[in-house]
């Protein structure tokens, strides 16, 4: 299994014959050219994670997953979309994915309400990657931790909007994770951050990080 960073929270991961996008908002990656996506997943309704879904979905037949309201506004949009929320297991050839809890806020690019923001728990190729979105460091890392435990984390660092370097780090204990990848920074000036500053404090735990450069993969065993 192959995770590429596409920039901002945007992340795709491949294996041999699936292609998922998470969160595909590509300004700062604007000549990445998606191509055979089947499902798309978003973590909640804000312009810079929606992004592309709606277009893509349209041109390739992707199915989006999301919160329901936000589900239903890219159905109303012409999208195919998947309306789900907190707790349920959703199986696919490629494994599974849970929608979780995070601590932010929703609405649509037109100010629609788009329903509670997620985090999304994803087992790809027997694979277990947490996708935090945008949160602030919240206790339900910890039950994450006991109930998935995944191996990976994609972690918002630029603070402002999610959580910081420091919480972020702490983050990365709390879901004991063997590796964190830090997401969610240096796209705007209020999310400006050193990654560096990420990997030492996480380093300090004993847990690894790696820090993707736009449209670097990483090869997971």
């Amino acid at each position: 299994m192959k995770i590429k960073y596409l920039g901002h929270s945007a992340f795709l991961f491949s294996t041999t014959r699936d292609n998922i996008l998470v969160d595909p908002f590509f300004a700062a990656n604007p000549s990445y050219k998606p191509e055979n996506i089947k499902n798309i997943f978003l973590t909640h309704g804000h312009g810079d994670h929606v992004g592309d879904a709606v277009k893509i979905s349209k041109a390739q037949n992707s199915i989006i997953t999301a919160i329901f309201e936000l589900a239903n506004y890219c159905q109303s949009k012409g999208a195919f979309a998947n309306g789900v929320s907190f707790g349920g297991k959703l199986n696919y050839p490629w494994g599974w994915a849970v929608f979780t809890p995070a601590f932010h806020s929703s609405s649509t690019p037109d100010g629609q309400y788009a329903g509670m923001p997620a985090s999304i728990v994803l087992e790809i190729g027997g694979v277990t990657i947490y996708h935090a979105g945008d949160t602030c460091l919240n206790s339900e890392m910890s039950l994450i931790k006991e109930l998935y435990s995944p191996k990976i984390a994609l972690l918002p660092i630029g603070g402002h909007f999610t959580m910081d370097i420091e919480h972020a780090a702490i983050a990365a204990k709390k879901l004991g994770v063997e590796t964190a990848i830090p997401m969610h920074y240096n796209t705007f000036p209020p999310i400006n951050a050193n990654p560096a500053d990420f990997k030492a404090l996480v380093e300090r735990n004993g847990q690894n990080v790696v820090i993707l450069n736009i449209n670097q993969e990483l090869t997971i065993q």
